[in-house]
């Protein structure tokens, strides 16, 4: 929706709502528990006729809408205003990162999908002008960002990224790769660079050939293994609470291991290298001297090189939010009283 985000600490600011609605409810209760000792419901309503039940409840969302208003205000959005194109140089890179059942077991902290997506995120944290693209895959694969320089599109997609994004279940890298190969749009180019994230329990028999395949296209395999090599159960999960593991046919706990030896096979047939995941920043570290080494291409990119403030929207509705409060809700107007709208001509 906006290009840019001035202030973003400012977000914080939104974590006083729910304090602010856990105060009024336990306002409303303390208020009926009060009302309850000093007389019965028959009486309350004769000497109260003018009790209103939604104005409450509107007056407190009216409230919480201004706060966030403002809190945006502080943050103060903005759009671009005028796109520009620009010459840069880097390389195209292609994270395929595995989503198969099996990347949620915790060998390796929180998990291996977790510490994948860590992974991928520090990487780009790192990258200067080059270009990236994402591809998720289980038993099938599927794009999921085509090659950009949008970091922050990149790291949003890898965010919401998940087990359960993809039906087809499995580990078949063939497919991450040869999805990958429709990534890269100049057939002159010779630096492109896939990235296979995973646990490496490949259920294809011809990873291998379609590495080769892919390498003799210009395209340079890398691949990440995360989990442990001594393996770990796939917990069954229900609200972040683990209900059971998964079990085999027989009845015995699945236990998935690390196969080192088919990704470091993979990336040898694609001129690449095989790296262990489980130290984020020696993995940060080596495919930055990696990426270094190689030729970078020019290619032209588009860009804001202005952008308008947005926040004096947020800052005039929150305003108006809290005059709505302040001059119509808490004053007994009588064109309000006429419209009976809080039930208090009854």
């Amino acid at each position: 929706m906006f290009d840019l985000l001035e202030e973003k600490i400012w977000f914080w600011g939104l974590l006083v709502i729910p304090l602010i609605i856990v105060l009024f409810l336990g306002q409303q209760l303390w208020r009926r528990s009060a009302q309850k000792k000093f007389a019965d419901k028959t009486l309350l309503k004769r000497l109260s006729p003018n009790r209103s039940l939604f104005k409450p409840v509107l007056k407190i969302v009216i409230l919480c809408l201004a706060f966030a208003c403002l809190v945006i205000a502080l943050v103060n959005p903005k759009n671009g205003s005028k796109l520009e194109t620009v010459k840069r140089e880097g390389v195209d890179i292609v994270f395929a990162v595995d989503v198969s059942k099996s990347m949620l077991a915790e060998d390796i902290a929180p998990n291996r999908l977790e510490k994948s997506k860590q992974l991928v995120t520090q990487i780009i944290n790192n990258l200067a002008s080059d270009r990236v693209g994402i591809i998720a895959y289980a038993g099938k694969a599927f794009p999921q960002l085509p090659i950009t320089t949008d970091y922050a599109s990149a790291k949003m997609f890898l965010s919401n990224m998940n087990t359960d994004m993809l039906s087809s279940q499995g580990t078949a890298i063939n497919e991450a790769i040869e999805l990958a190969k429709t990534y890269y749009d100049d057939d002159e180019q010779t630096n492109r660079v896939l990235i296979i994230i995973s646990d490496g329990e490949d259920h294809s028999e011809v990873s291998a050939r379609i590495a080769e395949e892919a390498s003799e296209e210009g395209i340079r395999i890398f691949t990440i293994g995360v989990g442990d090599v001594n393996g770990g159960p796939i917990p069954i999960k229900r609200n972040g609470v683990i209900l059971n593991y998964k079990k085999d046919n027989e009845g015995e706990t699945v236990i998935t291991r690390l196969d080192e030896e088919t990704l470091k096979t993979i990336a040898k047939e694609a001129n690449g290298a095989y790296i262990n995941g489980n130290n984020t920043d020696k993995v940060v570290e080596e495919i930055k001297e990696i990426l270094n080494k190689m030729d970078k291409t020019e290619f032209e990119a588009k860009q804001f090189a202005d952008f308008e403030d947005q926040f004096q929207w947020f800052l005039g509705f929150g305003i108006l939010l809290l005059f709505l409060d302040i001059f119509l809700l808490e004053r007994k107007t009588a064109w309000l009283k006429k419209l009976n709208l809080f039930n208090e001509n009854l």
